[in-house]
C-alpha cells in the first residue's frame, strides 16, 4: 500500500515522500518514484506517527452502558489515534492480573492499540499498592488512582517501585479536604452561582507534594490535567532542578474557563475544574511553549443521566477523542508539528510505546500512521460520533484539521475519514 502526494512530519522535521507499507505491517520505503498495488491519496496531507492518548477513559469492563471498547477505539482512530492508554476507573478498576488481561482481551481487533493503565491502589482505595512488578509483566507501564492519589507514604512507595521497574506514576493532584467536595473553582463565579468551590491551591498543594516525593525518590512522574498557572510553573522548575516529571493538560482547561458555567450547563463540568482566565492562558502557553510535555483527550464518556442532573450532581467530563486534533490545529493554534509532538511521539515515550508507536517514519519502523489534512474545516456533531456518549461541550465548534486516513500495523483502519471497522 502507498501513501502517495503527502508531506511526512515526524520528529526530525518536514520532507515532500510517499510512504510505502509493505505486508508484514512496516515502512518498506520511503521516497518518490514508488509503486504499489493500493494507493491511498494523502495529497495535500500531512503523513505522520499516529497519535497516542494517555487520558482516555474506555467503558469496558462494567460500564458498557456508556461506551464499549470498540466504539471508544473507532472514535480513536477517526481522530487520527493508533494507540490508547485506557484508565483505570472500570468496574472493577484495573488493579490485577485478571482485568488487566480483560481488558486485553476486550480489546482484540479493536481499531487502535488499547492498553491498560493500572490502579496504583487496590481497588483505588488508597489502602495498599497493587502487584506492580505482576502488572508491568503483562505490559502495563503507567499506574494512577482516578480522582488523585491520597496517601503520600503509598505514593512514595509506588515512585520507589517505579524507579525500580522502570514504571511511571501518574496523578491528577488534588489535596481532596481542601477541595471539600466542590464542583467549581472557588472564585466570582463560583460565588455568583451559589456552587460549592474548589480553591486552586487544592492541586497546587498536592504538586507540590508530587514533586518533592518524585524528587525524593528518583521515581517517573507524570502529572495529569494540570490547570493552574503555579502548578505549571513548579513542575517547570522542579524539572529544570533535575525531577524526572512530565506534564498533561486538557484542551478544555486551554480553551474554556469558568465563566462557562454561567447557565449551570453540566457538560461544562470537569476535573479539576473549569479556572479563571488567567489560568487558561497559562495552559495555552503551556501548549504553545513547551512548558506542557503531553496534550491528553481526557476522554470521559457519560450516560445521558449522568449529565442531565444538576450541576453540583452531574459527573464530570467529556468525550475528546475525535475532536482533540481539530481543537489542537484549530481553536488552540498549535502549529502542526508542535501539535504531533503533544499527541503523538512525546506520549509514546512517556506511555513507553516508542518502540510501537510515535516514532520517526522510516523504513522498518510499525506503519502505526495517520494522514491529516491540515486544512480541513469542521464541526463537530456529537450525535454524529463514533461514541456511544454524547457528553461534550465541544459540539458545535470551527475545528480544523481532520484525519483522511489512519493506519494501524499497516491495515488501513479509516480511509477518507470513515471506519472499516
Amino acid at each position: 500500500m502507498l501513501l502517495r502526494g503527502g508531506t511526512v512530519l515526524d520528529a526530525a522535521g518536514e520532507r515532500t515522500a510517499d510512504v510505502l507499507v509493505g505486508t508484514d505491517g512496516r515502512i518498506a520505503a520511503v521516497g518518490s518514484g514508488l509503486d504499489a498495488s493500493v494507493v491511498l491519496d494523502a495529497g495535500g496531507c500531512l503523513v505522520a506517527p499516529g497519535l497516542v492518548d494517555l487520558g482516555a477513559q474506555l467503558g469496558q469492563p462494567g460500564l458498557e452502558d456508556t461506551e464499549t471498547i470498540a466504539e471508544a477505539s473507532r472514535a480513536a482512530a477517526l481522530g487520527g489515534f493508533t494507540a490508547v492508554v485506557a484508565g483505570p476507573a472500570t468496574l472493577p478498576p484495573v488493579d490485577s492480573a485478571a482485568v488487566v488481561r480483560e481488558v486485553q482481551a476486550l480489546a482484540r481487533g479493536a481499531c487502535c492499540d488499547v492498553v491498560p493503565a493500572a490502579a496504583m491502589t487496590v481497588g483505588m482505595a488508597g489502602e495498599r499498592l497493587t502487584p506492580m512488578a505482576e502488572l508491568a509483566a503483562l505490559g502495563v507501564r503507567l499506574f494512577y488512582d482516578e480522582g488523585g492519589a491520597r496517601d503520600a507514604r503509598l505514593l512514595r512507595r509506588a515512585l520507589e517501585y517505579a524507579a525500580d521497574l522502570g514504571l511511571v506514576v501518574a496523578d491528577t493532584p488534588q489535596d481532596a479536604a481542601l477541595a471539600g467536595g466542590g464542583c467549581a473553582h472557588e472564585g466570582e463565579w463560583a460565588s455568583r452561582l451559589g456552587l460549592a468551590g474548589i480553591p486552586a491551591e487544592a492541586e497546587e498543594l498536592a504538586v507540590m507534594r508530587d514533586l518533592a516525593l518524585a524528587r525524593l525518590t528518583g521515581g517517573s512522574l507524570h502529572l495529569q490535567r494540570l490547570s493552574t498557572a503555579s502548578s505549571l510553573a513548579m513542575a517547570a522548575a522542579a524539572r529544570a532542578g533535575g525531577v524526572e516529571v512530565s506534564v498533561a493538560v486538557t484542551p478544555h482547561h486551554g480553551l474554556l474557563t469558568d465563566a462557562a458555567l454561567e447557565g449551570y450547563d453540566s457538560l461544562h463540568r470537569f476535573h479539576p475544574p473549569l479556572r479563571p482566565e488567567e489560568d487558561r492562558a497559562a495552559v495555552a502557553a503551556a501548549l504553545a511553549g513547551g512548558e506542557a510535555d503531553v496534550l491528553i483527550s481526557d476522554h470521559c464518556p457519560r450516560a445521558p443521566e449522568a449529565k442531565e442532573l444538576p450541576f453540583e450532581a452531574a459527573a464530570p467530563g467529556a468525550i475528546g477523542l475525535e475532536v482533540v486534533l481539530g481543537l489542537a490545529l484549530g481553536p488552540l493554534g498549535l502549529a502542526p508539528a508542535r501539535a504531533f509532538e503533544l499527541l503523538s511521539w512525546r506520549p509514546a515515550a512517556v506511555a513507553g510505546l516508542a518502540g510501537a508507536h510515535g516514532g520517526l517514519v522510516e523504513v522498518g519502523r510499525p506503519a502505526n500512521l495517520c494522514v491529516v489534512d491540515p486544512t480541513a474545516a469542521w464541526r463537530f456533531d456529537p450525535a454524529a460520533g463514533a461514541s456511544r456518549a454524547r457528553n461534550t461541550p465541544f459540539g458545535g465548534w470551527a475545528l480544523q484539521g481532520r484525519a483522511r486516513h489512519t493506519l494501524l500495523w499497516g491495515e488501513p483502519v479509516v480511509i477518507d475519514g470513515v471506519a472499516q471497522r
